[in-house]
């Protein structure tokens, strides 16, 4: 079942705020996932801390890729 569909607003800037916001808050949560940090978010009227699982170390244990070769 799809989300029904809303009026478009008469300010195309209005129109962008929700998807910019869901960037911007998927952002804060890969930055918190880096460095190990929390984010601060309101969940049925709380706010509450939710600290984010770390980022898995890539790469790891194989040969580096990206080094220059001698010549």
């Amino acid at each position: 079942m799809s989300e029904p569909r809303r009026p478009p607003l008469p300010d195309p800037d209005m129109e962008a705020v929700l998807p910019a916001l869901a960037r911007a808050a998927q952002r804060a949560r890969e930055i918190a996932r880096k460095t190990g940090t929390a984010i601060v978010v309101v969940r049925d009227g709380k706010i509450i801390e939710e600290k984010q699982p770390p980022e898995k170390a890539r790469n790891s244990g194989g040969p580096e890729t990206s080094s220059p070769q001698s010549l």
